[in-house]
């Protein structure tokens, strides 16, 4: 990551997932692992939930280290997933915690139908045992894979995708649909700024033009599957858009992807932050702006 001066204060990560979601980790691990690696700033963004926060956000100040407030929330445009990470949110915002909490409910029957779906193919899976492995996080797939593997139904997290869990496979059911304006007004009214997460995993550049006129505000362009010239094609975009850059490992657990990059290991400097924050307000309702 040549791109960055060395700015003599350490490095950042805006991309984690804990338990509360499909991660591995706890929080205190999360902080742990920032705090040995000497990384200044950091933001959870677990799927559908503010689980973390604000414990987080206290736990990381006594650290030394700086929590950023984040999620990352899925919407659905011309037939194709996107994911949108939201930083800087309020956590107690009314609308944003009923959104959430509507996600929540539709994620718990999404994993119900699917874990129905494996049984009518003859894959006797419980969904108590789903259940155990999500613990108190936002249910996903993820969480059905890990207790497939644990009852020896395959052999594999992959192969759990593959066979069972993919967006073409038998037992997969759709997530609740939003559209990007949707996900963006959410995030806006609660303060926060939105960002298209790794762009180079689900290849949607052909819509970032109308995703930038509905309301996005920037790319995630250093992420743990973009080489150098993956980054190099999204920051020239963001330079054409006048979007923001962000990044992060996107980091889950070492057991279902082995060669995953570790939170705080991809040198993403903290002058991005600097930039971060010295625009995103621009992208906030003009009522927001005092």
């Amino acid at each position: 990551m040549s791109d960055y001066i060395e700015d003599g204060k350490g490095n950042v990560d805006l991309h984690i997932h804990t338990k509360y979601s499909d991660g591995a980790l706890t929080v205190d691990q999360v902080l742990d692992i920032a705090e040995s690696k000497k990384l200044s700033v950091i933001s959870i963004t677990d799927h559908d939930t503010l689980g973390a926060y604000p414990y987080v956000i206290e736990e990381g100040r006594k650290r030394g280290i700086e929590v950023i407030t984040g999620t990352e929330l899925s919407c659905e445009m011309n037939g194709k997933d996107i994911h949108i990470l939201g930083y800087f949110m309020d956590p107690n915002n009314e609308e944003l915690k009923s959104a959430l909490e509507e996600m929540r409910y539709a994620r718990y029957h999404r994993a119900e139908k699917m874990v129905q779906n494996l049984n009518r193919q003859g894959i006797d899976l419980r969904f108590e045992t789903v259940l155990r492995f999500a613990a108190d996080g936002a249910i996903g797939r993820p969480h059905i894979a890990s207790a497939l593997l644990h009852e020896e139904l395959v052999y594999s997290f992959r192969e759990a995708f593959e066979r069972y869990l993919g967006y073409d496979s038998p037992a997969y059911v759709e997530k609740l649909q939003m559209t990007p304006g949707e996900v963006f007004r959410l995030i806006k009214n609660a303060g926060g700024v939105p960002i298209l997460a790794h762009p180079g995993v689900t290849k949607v550049d052909e819509l970032i033009p109308e995703l930038v006129r509905e309301g996005l505000a920037g790319l995630e362009v250093y992420h743990s599957d973009h080489s150098s010239t993956i980054r190099r094609h999204y920051a020239g975009i963001c330079r054409k858009h006048r979007l923001l850059f962000t990044g992060g490992s996107d980091f889950h657990c070492l057991t279902h992807r082995p060669n995953q990059i570790e939170i705080g290991d991809m040198d993403i400097r903290y002058s991005l932050i600097e930039g971060l924050k010295a625009h995103y307000k621009d992208f906030l309702p003009k009522e927001s702006v005092a």
